[in-house]
């Protein structure tokens, strides 16, 4: 997947500002792609060039005029043709995996140190999305707006954001865990 995928993907309901997709991509779709707003911003030209994204000048009083711009039907079908390629396979490369994998020869309790931390991140991610999929499904429970739901796109997403950060959360808790027990069998010996 390239930027311009996500950001096309960004836009499809409405019209945004650069600044509007930024935030958008820290709301939403941070969860599974990462840009810069430079490189949001530059990403939103290479787009108006080739015409897969529109922008119009909005005057503004008192504060500098904005562009505004939403999906050209060639940005919509260059969406299609990215959505029928097959996707590839992910893949993890994270420092505190590293660590760990090197935790016989480190000293326990700064991993632990990380790995708590990297807990309480994940925690706070993890409710973060949780409280995002509730404002979306309104006064709906999970089963229905999945079945009937404005949006559904954004929802699982949103949803596999916060599974993402239920694993991380419990596979450190878990490691910490090991960690400990390990240090308490060889205090004993």
């Amino acid at each position: 997947m390239a930027l311009r995928h996500a950001v096309l993907a960004a836009l499809l309901d409405e019209e945004l500002s650069g600044y509007q997709v930024t935030k958008a991509f820290a709301a939403g779709v941070a969860n599974f792609w990462h840009a810069l707003p430079q490189q949001v911003y530059a990403e939103l030209a290479r787009l108006e060039k080739e015409g897969l994204v529109a922008g119009r000048e909005v005057v503004q009083e008192a504060r500098p005029n904005k562009r505004l711009f939403h999906v050209t039907g060639e940005g919509l079908a260059e969406l299609e043709s990215f959505a029928s390629t097959a996707a590839k396979p992910s893949f993890l490369r994270e420092d505190l995996l590293v660590q760990v994998q090197a935790a016989d020869h480190l000293d326990t309790d700064v991993l632990i140190e990380r790995l708590t931390e990297r807990f309480a991140f994940a925690e706070a991610k993890a409710a973060l999305f949780e409280e995002r999929l509730r404002t979306m499904r309104g006064g709906c429970d999970e089963a229905e707006f999945l079945l009937r739901g404005a949006r559904v796109g954004p929802y699982l997403t949103c949803r596999r954001g916060r599974d993402f950060e239920r694993a991380n959360r419990d596979w450190c808790r878990d490691v910490v865990g090991v960690l400990r027990a390990r240090r308490e069998v060889r205090a004993e010996s």
